[in-house]
């Protein structure tokens, strides 16, 4: 008698980012520089604030610290605070661009002596700046990374606060962006915004879309494997919807989940890779309300199962 095979959602995670590995860490590594290039020739010089980045500029100005400096501590301490709030599955795909990041911004900070933006707007300068970050940083989330920063703050905010991604960005970067007013005033704060915006568009774009969280709609004969991925993995919530084919009278299950746009890519490859034949629906999704409070508790008690199970 044959043994089902067990599935495991770990060892897909890991196919899922071993996958066309070279492709995805060229694809990375032009993320990391776009950002650190606009940081040092866009960003530093104009006095936008946004981000950990944002902070750098702040202390850079008041102190006289080196921006890869602050950027760099800013980011090991938050490695940390992820390991302790968000777990290791999420902090390990922050950490090489998290030390990566500050390093290259330490490396390329000789080219604005060569690159002189002469009298250039400075609005022209900060949607130039604030461009090249966005599709930087697309780049870096379409491969399933991150370069640390606020991002990390964002999921501990939302994780503790039961908020959305989006409002735990406003609460995040409106702090940052504020600041910058006391150190540069009204101007710097007008570019700040408009340089945020900007990244937000141009980032969701490089990703697929320009909505914030995407929503599938899947049909497969291995729902219960896609389920334990989405839910373990990805720590998302799933809803399981009974359908029938009108043609062929089949009984289908339909699995429901809305996930951040970052996201998107994973999902996806995981589902082909669990049932190459799945039909899945994608659509954007504008905004999202409820079911945070229950999904967290939902989350905290699988985490607990898998805690007693080790």
């Amino acid at each position: 008698m044959l043994l089902k095979k067990v599935f495991d959602d770990s060892k897909l995670m890991q196919e899922i980012y071993n996958n066309k590995k070279l492709k995805r860490y060229t694809l990375f590594m032009i993320g990391v520089i776009l950002q650190a290039l606009a940081f040092n020739i866009f960003i530093l010089p104009s006095d936008m604030v946004f981000g950990v980045s944002g902070v750098a500029v702040v202390i850079n100005q008041l102190l006289g610290v080196e921006p890869a400096y602050v950027i760099l501590i800013a980011n090991l301490l938050l490695i940390v605070a992820s390991l302790v709030y968000l777990g290791k599955d999420i902090t390990k795909y922050t950490i090489l661009g998290a030390i990566l990041y500050p390093t290259l911004i330490e490396l390329t900070e000789f080219l604005p002596q060569y690159i002189d933006l002469g009298n250039t707007e400075p609005v022209i300068v900060a949607l130039t700046g604030a461009f090249i970050y966005g599709f930087g940083t697309g780049l870096i989330f379409k491969c399933g990374y991150t370069t640390g920063g606020t991002d990390v703050i964002k999921q501990i905010v939302s994780k503790s606060m039961k908020k959305s991604i989006g409002q735990a960005t406003v609460y995040v970067e409106g702090i940052i962006v504020i600041t910058g007013v006391f150190v540069f005033g009204w101007q710097s704060f007008i570019y700040s915004v408009i340089s945020l915006v900007v990244i937000s568009f141009i980032t969701d774009k490089v990703i697929l879309g320009i909505s914030e969280y995407k929503t599938f709609q899947i049909v497969t004969e291995h729902y219960r494997e896609v389920e334990k991925f989405i839910t373990h993995q990805m720590q998302h919530g799933v809803t399981i919807i009974n359908n029938r084919s009108i043609f062929t009278e089949n009984k289908k299950k339909v699995l429901l989940c809305t996930i951040p746009t970052k996201e998107y890519y994973l999902l996806k490859e995981a589902i082909l890779k669990i049932d190459s034949n799945a039909f899945f629906i994608i659509t954007d999704t504008y905004e999202v309300q409820g079911g945070r409070e229950k999904e967290g508790r939902f989350m905290d008690l699988i985490r607990l199962i898998n805690v007693k199970k080790k």
